[in-house]
């Protein structure tokens, strides 16, 4: 939809309107680079605006007026109760090439929380807005935020929009919980009173201040305005617990990953503090604001309330820099932000998984196979039980080599057997079974859809894997090597040992400081 409004604001305008459009008689004869970069720059912006507003009812109507240019990148700006898309970050494989990547630069890595993004709005009227990571509306669903957003701010704070993560807390010991437990509450009309699963929110960023978008700035500049004007509520709200350092403190950042994951989360997040570049570096020779004025509306001119004119290399979008900026972009996946979890670390365990089925895939993936369903042995019925979908890890060209393989004319595809055994969802295709992938993995938790290893851990749910990463093929493996339901019920006891083994040694030493204390 994005694309085609573009194009079609390209080439076109409604009458009375004088924004400026491309010829199509000089298209016509334009060579096919030409075209690509007319339309990519013309998407690009729309794509911004869209991300930063996603509204086609306020996006349309601008476009009507003043077409695709810059003043459109500040008509469709930040709004309250519009959540903009999220910043996402780039997964990295350990902490080794997260360093590697950030070399030379200054970060601060914070806790990568077991629970759900949130994106906070909050107004001059004291209207509070709760968004999901997807955009979706969940304000019922936490009434005793909402009660708490107004206590949280500080003074000639009138109205924002924060992102942080929600998390399931032990309100007395202030132990965090898993996402299962979050996964408990209500997602609609729960009332305050009814609430049985308490909740603290880990603020990491601040993208609007007071009617002022944030978005340009520097991600220390944007911390720093959240944690000196709003005011910390213990076990309730709070900052996402953060270090700074740079490439060269491996083993301070290693002891905090290290942390993180024995705080029961999920791994840590890295974000580049500063807009500084080192050209030697990054091979950009282009300065701090140069940078920001690349990634940012056009600045307001305070005497006329127009756009100041932008120089030809401002305006140059057609390539990505390789410049890791601080600023948040959103609905982009950038280096500047990189995430290390525990999942991906090059200690977790692993298993060995037999795919078994796909769906189409959606967006850019359409032409492929995204996700795929993988399965573990049950050694005693011979049945395949499915255990999770997989669609991280792959590379274009491996799902290529999957459409070829599993093309739905091919032997490789068939009906649906009667050894699987799956709940969910019917995919789209079922593979014949003979491959076996290596998968890396979080966490192993309970599920009313997947039946792997039903009956050996629990009678009505079986095991499914979070977070589940594809790392290669097995090709020294045929089936009858693949895991079996018993090891990942072994897997899934141990995991419970061991968090009963953190609980109660923090318990222990809760203790002993109450100890000291008296």
């Amino acid at each position: 939809m994005l694309i085609a409004l573009s194009r079609a604001f390209v080439l076109s305008r409604p009458p009375g309107s004088k924004y400026r459009i491309r010829n199509r008689s000089e298209l016509a004869s334009s060579s096919k680079e030409t075209l690509t970069e007319v339309f990519a720059r013309a998407e690009e912006t729309v794509k911004a605006c869209f991300a930063r507003h996603p509204n086609y009812n306020d996006l349309v109507p601008c476009l009507l007026e003043v077409g695709i240019c810059d003043e459109l990148l500040l008509r469709c700006g930040l709004k309250l109760h519009i959540p903009p898309r999220p910043m996402l970050g780039s997964i990295t494989r350990d902490l080794g090439e997260m360093l590697t990547k950030l070399q030379g630069r200054e970060f601060s890595c914070e806790y990568k929380y077991d629970g759900q993004r949130a994106q906070v709005h909050y107004d001059a009227n004291g209207k509070v807005s709760i968004f999901s990571r997807h955009l979706e509306l969940m304000t019922d669903k936490y009434p005793d935020l909402v009660a708490l957003v107004p206590q949280i701010r500080g003074e000639g704070v009138g109205s924002f929009i924060m992102e942080g993560e929600v998390v399931a807390i032990d309100r007395t010991s202030g132990d965090l919980k898993n996402f299962q437990t979050l996964a408990g509450r209500g997602r609609k009309d729960v009332l305050l009173g009814s609430v049985k699963i308490d909740v603290c929110l880990f603020a990491f960023d601040l993208m609007y201040l007071n009617g002022e978008e944030l978005l340009g700035r520097p991600f220390r500049e944007r911390r720093e305005l959240l944690r000196s004007l709003f005011v910390e509520i213990p076990r309730q709200f709070t900052w996402a617990k953060s270090i700074d350092a740079n490439s060269a403190d491996s083993e301070i950042v290693q002891e905090f990953f290290r942390s993180a994951t024995e705080s029961k989360c999920e791994g840590i997040m890295v974000k580049v503090l500063d807009n500084i570049v080192d050209a030697a570096l990054e091979g950009v020779e282009e300065d701090a604001d140069e940078l920001q004025s690349k990634h940012s509306p056009p600045a307001i001119s305070k005497k006329d309330d127009k756009p100041k004119a932008s120089t030809d290399k401002e305006n140059d979008r057609g390539t990505r820099r390789k410049a890791r900026l601080a600023t948040y972009e959103p609905d982009k996946r950038l280096d500047s932000w990189l995430k290390v979890k525990k999942d991906y670390h090059t200690a977790a365990d692993t298993l060995d998984l037999v795919p078994i089925a796909g769906w189409h895939g959606q967006g850019r993936k359409a032409k492929w196979w995204s996700p795929i369903l993988l399965a573990v042995r049950n050694t005693d019925t011979g049945s395949l039980e499915a255990v999770c979908k997989a669609m991280s890890g792959f590379t274009d060209k491996f799902y290529t080599e999957m459409k070829i393989k599993y093309n739905e004319d091919s032997d490789n595809t068939i009906p649906r057997p009667a050894y699987i055994e799956y709940r969910g969802p019917e995919p789209d295709v079922w593979f014949e079974p003979q491959e076996v992938w290596e998968i890396v993995f979080g966490d192993i938790t309970l599920s009313p859809v997947y039946t792997a290893a039903i009956g050996l851990v629990n009678e009505e749910r079986g095991l499914s894997l979070r977070f589940p990463r594809f790392l290669r093929k097995r090709d020294d493996k045929g089936i009858d090597d693949a895991s079996t339901a018993e090891f990942l019920a072994e897997l899934f006891r141990k995991q419970e040992s061991k968090s009963l083994e953190d609980m109660s040694t923090a318990d222990a030493g809760r203790n002993e400081e109450s100890a000291e204390d008296e």
